[in-house]
């Protein structure tokens, strides 16, 4: 891959872990502990915050997965090895890494073929 083509990806997953980065900033508040008063907040009401919570939460962890895939992308780049199929050897499509430019193998060995 050329470098031009790896310095692009490069700014497309940096600027998407900034993102990511700020969305889980963003939302700090929706993860932290949910209070029981049963004075200031009803018991439904209290289920709704509780489920709020818990989505926050599942929401965090598909954005810390998201980094880590991130992440090993860069290293990927950093290495020379971005673009080529950690499984076969091959080069990654372009236009699969145009739709997720963390993807580690070719569509034949992501599928089994």
């Amino acid at each position: 891959m050329e470098t031009e083509r790896r310095a692009y990806f490069k700014d497309l997953l940096t600027r998407r872990r900034s993102e990511l980065l700020a969305l889980s900033d963003d939302a700090a508040d929706a993860r932290k502990p949910v209070e029981l008063d049963q004075q200031a907040v009803g018991r439904v009401s209290r289920q709704d915050a509780l489920q709020q919570q818990a989505m926050a939460k599942a929401q965090d962890a598909r954005r810390a997965y998201e980094l880590k895939r991130i992440a090993a992308a860069l290293a990927r780049i950093a290495d020379g090895d971005f673009g080529w199929c950690a499984e076969c050897g091959e080069a990654i499509a372009e236009r699969r890494l145009e739709i997720d430019p963390t993807a580690e193998r070719c569509v034949s060995c992501a599928h089994g073929l």
